[in-house]
């Protein structure tokens, strides 16, 4: 690890990244691509030493609440928060300023934030996004070696429920020849379906590969599934989308199971949920006025 000072912390979006760089070890990661300018080793984790202070002086400035977000480049869970913190130290601002947060992960660390994910929740919304990708445990061990597996997840994606944190899932990527098959996809949706997940993103059954992350997934194909990197070069050649065979059939199993059990996969409508502010007061008044006008047209009629 090293420790670099930072100029800001928030995005245009108000995402950040607390950290740069992983030790998951998933073969597939995209954040490894050279087209993010990341001047050091993946695994060799960057800490952004002042990004608490950057981030406090920050939602002090704001003129208005609203939704923060982090983990579409790091994993917010890795190891080193253990001993860091600086998620917990986030966390902990965003709920005594009063800002929403969402964040996404695969790390069942997550669990030892409970306290403040519930009363972030309370007070406004928190969101907690999982990446979901690979049924069979043995298989997940090997693509994403360093983390919990599915079923833990799973777990956690309940606990979340069962104390009224809503949740989404990342349903990506699935890798052609590997677990693009209908027993992974529907072992997966059967998890999302008993945790009760609000929504489950899906972008297609397949992957991206680009400079970078292309080369480090070729090197794990051929460690772990010989012959494999030969395969893909033969189908896909050096394509960026990575589109499985399989796609049409188990887009539409995709879609007709969630629609069974009223979970939104509509991608649009659930990246508007998770960058919507809203606080408890909000979500009061609406229920109130469901209740008293159901069934009326704005006019009363």
């Amino acid at each position: 690890m090293h420790i670099v000072e930072a100029k800001g912390i928030l995005s245009a979006k108000n995402g950040m990244n607390l950290y740069r760089g992983c030790s998951h070890g998933c073969i597939y990661c995209d954040s490894r691509s050279s087209v993010y300018h990341m001047d050091h080793d993946f695994e060799d984790i960057e800490i952004k030493g002042n990004a608490i202070e950057l981030l406090e002086a920050a939602l002090k400035r704001k003129r208005s609440k609203c939704m923060l977000g982090t983990g579409s480049m790091t994993d917010p869970y890795i190891p080193i928060e253990r001993k860091i913190g600086n998620v917990r130290k986030a966390l902990e601002l965003a709920e005594r300023y009063g800002y929403g947060f969402s964040l996404i992960t695969k790390s069942d660390l997550i669990l030892r934030d409970l306290d403040l994910l519930k009363s972030i929740n309370e007070k406004t919304k928190c969101v907690i996004q999982m990446t979901l990708t690979t049924y069979d445990e043995g298989l997940c061990k090997k693509i994403e070696p360093n983390v919990c597996t599915t079923k833990v997840r799973f777990e956690v994606l309940k606990e979340l429920r069962r104390i009224g944190i809503p949740t989404v899932v990342w349903l990506c990527p699935i890798l052609p020849f590997i677990n693009d098959t209908e027993e992974n996809i529907k072992g997966i949706l059967n998890y999302c379906s008993e945790a009760e997940v609000y929504g489950i993103i899906c972008f297609g059954m397949g992957l991206t590969l680009r400079e970078g992350s292309r080369e480090y997934f070729f090197r794990q194909l051929d460690h772990l599934f010989p012959g494999m990197k030969e395969k893909y070069l033969q189908t896909y050649g050096m394509q960026y989308q990575i589109v499985s065979n399989k796609n049409d059939e188990l887009m539409q199993l995709f879609h007709h199971t969630c629609e069974k059990n009223g979970i939104v996969h509509d991608n649009r409508k659930i990246f508007e949920y998770l960058s919507t502010f809203e606080t408890k007061c909000d979500n009061v008044q609406l229920s109130l006025f469901d209740k008293d006008f159901a069934g009326k047209s704005p006019n009363g009629i």
